[in-house]
């Protein structure tokens, strides 16, 4: 099964969005800019800005976590910029 890693991005919100998916990405982002109650809940302009395929879920989220210990929005600029 394919998974991935992924960032989105709101301007309205001016922030990163750190995840991973093995449901296909197109509907993972659909589910994002729906009104739900959650981080990517309050505002419906979320877009990729980066994607990383891994060969299964456990990979994928070894890699969010490893992103979001970063805590840093330089870092994650660098990261999707290569």
């Amino acid at each position: 099964m394919a998974c991935g890693f992924y960032i989105l991005f709101s301007k309205s919100k001016n922030t990163f969005y750190i995840g991973h998916t093995c449901e296909g990405l197109a509907e993972r982002l659909r589910k994002h800019n729906s009104k739900h109650k959650g981080f990517t809940g309050g505002s419906a302009d979320w877009e990729v800005v980066y994607y990383e395929e891994h060969t299964d879920k456990t990979a994928a989220f070894r890699r969010e976590r490893e992103v979001k210990s970063w805590k840093s929005r330089k870092k994650i600029e660098e990261l999707i910029l290569k």
